[in-house]
C-alpha cells in the first residue's frame, strides 16, 4: 500500500486460482487474441466466442475452440474484449441472458461500465482487469518472461472468488510480472480517455506544427521525421522517465537541451494549457464524450470516417517517411 493506491505484484497471484474454471475471451482482435494466447501458455482452460469472420478464423489456425459470443458467455469467467462502443449491444443481447449465477465477467476497459452503458445481472462477479499495453507488445513481453502493468478492479463481489478471480486473471496474462494498480471502473476510463485526449492530442499535434515550420525554414523533411522520432531518441526519453523519473531524468540531457527545454517551457501559456484539461476532463466525467461516441457509433462513424479518410491521404509527413524507409532499405 503506497500513498493510499494498492499495488499487486506476482507476490499477489492466488496458487490455481483459476483451476477447474473455463475462461471465455470474448473477441479476438488485438488484445483478444493475445491475452487468450496468454492465458493458454499460463495452463488455463480457454474457449473463444466470436461471430464467424475473420477474427473467428484466426482463432481456429490458433487451434482455439471457437463457440458464439451467447454460448461462450456459459463459462465461468467470461473475458470481454470487444470495442468500447460495440459492447452495450452485445452485452445485453448476447452475453447478460447467458451469465450463469456465480460467475464472472471481466472487461479490459471500464468505459460501459463507468457511463452506465451496461447492467451486468446482480449474481455475477464484475472485475476489471485492463492492461496499460497494446495486445501485440504485451504478447511479446509475455514471451520474454516480461510483464506489463494493467489496472485491476472488484466492481461486484458475488461468488465470494472475485477478488481471487481478478487476480489470476491478470497473473495469467502476465501483467502481475510488471505490477498492477488498483482502480474503479470509472478512475480507469477516466484515466485512459483524459491522456488519450489531452497528452496525447497536444503531442501529436506538436509533432504535426514542429514538422510544417521546420520544413518551411529549409529543413528536410526525412531530417524532420528522424529527430522527432525516426531515429528512436524520443523513446529513450520516455524510457528514461519510466526507469528514472520525469524530472530526475534532465540529468541524462546536455546543458543546451536542458536550457532550451526549460526557457521554452516557462515560455507557454500553462493556464490555456490547463484550461482546455481541465474542460476535456469534466466533458469526460460528466459522460458527454461517451454519449457522443455512442451516438458516432449508432450513425455508422460518419466522424471517424472522415478522419481515416484523411489519415490515409499521402500527406508530406507520410512521404517522408516512406522515403527514409527507402533510403535504409526497408
Amino acid at each position: 500500500m503506497t500513498s493510499g493506491i494498492t499495488v499487486y505484484t506476482a507476490a499477489d497471484a492466488p496458487p490455481g486460482g483459476l483451476n477447474d474454471e473455463t475462461v471465455a475471451v470474448v473477441g479476438y482482435g488485438n488484445l483478444g487474441r493475445t491475452v487468450a494466447l496468454n492465458l493458454r501458455d499460463s495452463g488455463v482452460k480457454v474457449q473463444i466466442g466470436n461471430r464467424e469472420d475473420e477474427y473467428a478464423e484466426c482463432a481456429r489456425a490458433d487451434a482455439f475452440d471457437v463457440v458464439s459470443v451467447r454460448e461462450a458467455a456459459a463459462a465461468d469467467v467470461v473475458v470481454v474484449l470487444l470495442p468500447d462502443e460495440v459492447i452495450p449491444e452485445v452485452f445485453a443481447g448476447d452475453i447478460a441472458p447467458a451469465l450463469r449465477s456465480g460467475s464472472a465477467v471481466a472487461f479490459a476497459s471500464g468505459y460501459s461500465l463507468a457511463f452506465g452503458l451496461i447492467r451486468p445481472p446482480d449474481d455475477v462477479d464484475v472485475l476489471l482487469v485492463a492492461p496499460r499495453s497494446p495486445g501485440r507488445v504485451a504478447r511479446g513481453r509475455f514471451l520474454a518472461g516480461e510483464g506489463f502493468w494493467a489496472c485491476l478492479g472488484v466492481e461486484a463481489e458475488r461468488s465470494g472468488r472475485a477478488r481471487q478471480r481478478m487476480l489470476a486473471l491478470a497473473d495469467a496474462i502476465g501483467a502481475l510480472r510488471a505490477g498492477a494498480i488498483q482502480m474503479t471502473a470509472r478512475q480507469e476510463a477516466t484515466l485512459d480517455l483524459f491522456v488519450e485526449q489531452t497528452v496525447g492530442a497536444l503531442v501529436g499535434m506538436a509533432l504535426m506544427i514542429a514538422f510544417e515550420v521546420g520544413c518551411e525554414a529549409g529543413v528536410p523533411p526525412e531530417a524532420m521525421i528522424m529527430e522527432m522520432y525516426g531515429s528512436g531518441e524520443m523513446e529513450s526519453v520516455f524510457r528514461s522517465f519510466r526507469e528514472t523519473g520525469f524530472f530526475r531524468a534532465s540529468e541524462e540531457h546536455g546543458p543546451t537541451a536542458l536550457y532550451g527545454g526549460i526557457i521554452r517551457t516557462l515560455g507557454m501559456d500553462r493556464e490555456a494549457i490547463a484550461t482546455s484539461f481541465r474542460g476535456i476532463l469534466q466533458d469526460i466525467t460528466s459522460g458527454g464524450f461517451a454519449a457522443r461516441f455512442q451516438d458516432e457509433a449508432k450513425n455508422g462513424y460518419p466522424m471517424l470516417g472522415i478522419a481515416k479518410a484523411m489519415l490515409q491521404e499521402r500527406s508530406p509527413i507520410t512521404t517522408a517517411e516512406d522515403r527514409i524507409r527507402r533510403l535504409l532499405g526497408r
